[in-house]
């Protein structure tokens, strides 16, 4: 396997006060790894981007990446964090130099969304959440649950010692600034160029501007119900509700 790029393993670490725990933001082609007693929240917001969770339930020895894109890197260099295959050669060979055992591992699949108007021709999202289920597959990884396809942005919170995720379909909520950003750096990557400078999320019914943080956090909480799906370590979906309210996310 190649070197790690100097900023593949995530390092923006913070205290959550909604939950009451450490926790590292994890942005795209990152990863993070949580050690045995490592008792911690592990978070990140996806659009067409794709997150595997994925520990032994055993020790508790789990993490989370986060890639932009199906298969393999044409080239070398740092990009390569940007491809599914190679972000899930990292974090699963992190886990286990971590002291999980191979057999034991079992995974939660999130993201894959059609979130963006000018990027439904290239279908990544389909293809990424293809890839995520095709690889864990091949490699005989458990699914024990999975939240993909649609056209929601996601936010997704794990906790890698209890297995529990917790998921948020985002629609007018802030976070459409950072799936903003994402698309528009895989629009750019792609060479697909976003359409008049602007960007159109599906799903939301607002329209923000590319790199309008102020504008896609208008209407936070303007939705009439928050819809939560949290996930057991047995992969059941328990479905949560609660009245809007502004988080600390």
């Amino acid at each position: 396997m190649k070197a790690l790029g100097p900023d593949a393993r995530a390092t923006r670490e913070y205290y959550d006060n909604d939950h009451q725990t450490a926790a590292v933001k994890i942005l795209p082609n990152e990863y993070y790894v949580a050690k045995a007693g490592q008792g911690m929240m592990l978070t990140t917001v996806l659009g067409s981007c794709v997150a595997a969770c994925i520990r032994d339930p055993h020790t508790g020895v789990g993490g989370m990446n986060h890639f932009m894109l199906p298969g393999g890197a044409q080239t070398g260099g740092d990009s390569t964090m940007r491809y599914g295959a190679y972000a899930m050669e990292v974090l699963i060979n992190e886990i286990l130099k971590a002291g999980a055992v191979r057999e034991r591992l079992e995974a939660k699949v999130f993201g894959g969304g059609a979130v963006l108007h000018q990027m439904t021709y290239l279908d990544i999202g389909n293809r990424n959440a293809d890839f995520v289920l095709e690889y864990l597959k091949v490699e005989h990884i458990r699914i024990a649950a999975q939240d993909l396809r649609g056209t929601h942005a996601r936010r997704v919170n794990y906790f890698p010692a209890t297995g529990q995720v917790l998921v948020r379909k985002l629609a007018g909520s802030r976070d459409d600034a950072d799936v903003i950003r994402q698309e528009d750096e895989l629009q750019r990557f792609m060479g697909a160029s976003p359409r008049a400078g602007r960007v159109e999320l599906l799903g939301g019914g607002r329209k923000p501007a590319v790199g309008g943080a102020g504008t896609a956090a208008a209407g936070a909480g303007s939705s009439a119900m928050e819809r939560l799906r949290a996930y057991n370590q047995s992969g059941r979906v328990e479905l949560l509700q609660r009245p809007p309210k502004k988080e600390k996310l």
